[in-house]
């Protein structure tokens, strides 16, 4: 293996600081992603890009610093970022076909990805990176393989996502979209904390230690199964169409669909997994400049508690209460109030060293979809229709969107069916072929059978 340091070319850090909102302390969590390319990449013009990037992103290429034990920042330090490159004489290719969520107990991108080392990080460090990138060049089939491991304090997966898609252009000699990022954020106070909200927050009046966290994450792979499931632009334009409401997107119809068949199904009315309302984790850019403008390279997520449904053997219904979720999400006075009160939270928690609970309690379920963001599109070093993306890491009755991946048969690229999705989520293995079957009976019958 061969590694080296990139630095930004040139440097525009100088060591400015970007103090750190609470709701930016996602200090031990991480975004590990891999990508998959048909063919050769420059690695020289790679690097290149790299430092060019890191130019225009300097944040990326600072360190996680806590000042008097209470002030959080980034300082733009201008350190190189590791890069490195192993040659792969072993597999034969990439397995093809592979869900885009794998199951993170199989552990199967470990070796594909340099991890960051987040436990270092919470009392700040000056010496950690915050971003790793690595290839790896598969020699018998001549694939490559980017792994980055993108520490969660620099921001969420527009974040990320917008990083990469901006090395993937200055890698293909074009401009990087606009606007360019900014990294200065809104810094709320705890006095403007609303109480009320409280009920909103469950994962974070309700934390875990890190011991706790794992632990049952270990159990979860004992009582659950992952299970991936995935649907054409066709089924989902089908599915909205029986909803017969302008006002749903495709996500909203999509995620009522998994409830009413969860719901129909599996679930007991009085059985407290009997979902009633969704837990939606919904981005607030572009609400409001004052609040997060839409170029904001930051946290700038919540989790979005809608109503208990009208009939949660409706898909109607239950659309119409997300929907009316994510439209009060949108409201900037709202948003000022529960956004302090997370703040004050996320600080608690990570003075205390405690993580956010991703459990989806009684009667609940918790969406986070990247429907709206196209990974293998955006990243794809000019590889049109032929780059895979693929993540790991969900739990029980946690929803992960993403779009499907272009296929390759063996022989040749399959035209991309890029309004399709993947839905994954972790289930009980005593209901998981319950699920399966009526998943399957409504998709050979055009869901024909389902209740709008």
């Amino acid at each position: 293996m061969e590694s080296c340091l990139i630095l930004p070319s040139p440097p525009t850090g100088k060591c400015r600081q970007i103090e750190l909102a609470g709701i930016d302390l996602w200090i031990i969590p991480r975004i590990d992603n891999v990508f998959v390319y048909p063919a050769d990449l420059n690695i020289n013009r790679l690097k290149q890009a790299l430092g060019r990037t890191l130019s225009l992103w300097p944040l990326v290429a600072g360190r996680f610093l806590l000042l008097n034990d209470k002030q959080y920042v980034i300082e733009m330090s201008d350190n190189g970022i590791p890069f490195s490159l192993v040659e792969n004489n072993e597999l034969v290719q990439w397995p093809i076909n592979l869900n885009v969520l794998l199951d993170s107990a199989e552990g199967r991108l470990q070796m594909f990805v340099d991890e960051a080392s987040t436990n270092k990080l919470h009392c700040g460090s000056a010496d950690e990176p915050l971003f790793r990138l690595k290839m790896t060049h598969l020699v018998q089939s001549g694939e490559w393989i980017m792994g980055i491991s993108w520490v969660h304090v620099l921001g969420d997966a527009y974040a990320c996502l917008t990083f990469l898609n901006t090395l993937s252009r200055l890698y293909q000699q074009l401009e990087p979209l606009e606007p360019l990022p900014i990294f200065e954020r809104r810094l709320w106070n705890r006095e403007n904390a609303d109480q009320s909200l409280l009920p909103f927050m469950r994962h974070l009046t309700n934390a875990l230690s890190l011991e706790q966290s794992v632990e049952r994450s270990v159990n979860e792979q004992i009582t659950h199964d992952q299970i991936n499931i995935h649907f054409s632009g066709e089924q989902l334009v089908r599915l909205h169409n029986i909803a017969d409401n302008s006002m749903f997107t495709i996500q909203d119809v999509m995620t009522s669909y998994i409830i009413l068949t969860l719901n129909t199904h599996c679930f007991d009315k009085d059985d407290e997994q009997f979902i009633q309302h969704t837990n939606m984790i919904v981005n607030f850019r572009n609400v409001s400049d004052s609040i997060a403008p839409s170029n904001l390279i930051a946290n700038c997520t919540l989790r979005m508690l809608s109503e208990n449904f009208d009939d949660p053997y409706s898909l109607s219904s239950i659309a119409k209460s997300i929907r009316r979720s994510v439209i009060r999400s949108r409201d900037p006075s709202f948003l000022e109030s529960i956004l302090a009160t997370a703040d004050g939270l996320m600080r608690d928690l990570a003075h205390d060293n405690r993580e956010v609970n991703t459990d989806h309690f009684p009667h609940g379920i918790i969406i986070n979809s990247n429907y709206r963001y196209d990974w293998a599109d955006l990243v794809d070093f000019g590889y049109v229709n032929k780059c895979r993306f693929y993540t790991d890491g969900t739990a029980p009755l946690f929803l992960r969107v993403f779009h499907l991946n272009p296929i390759f048969d063996g022989n040749q690229w399959i035209e991309r069916d890029r309004r399709g999705a993947e839905v994954t989520f972790r289930i009980e293995k005593t209901i998981k072929q319950k699920f399966i079957d009526a998943w399957q009976r409504d998709i050979n019958d055009n869901f024909a059978h389902v209740k709008q």
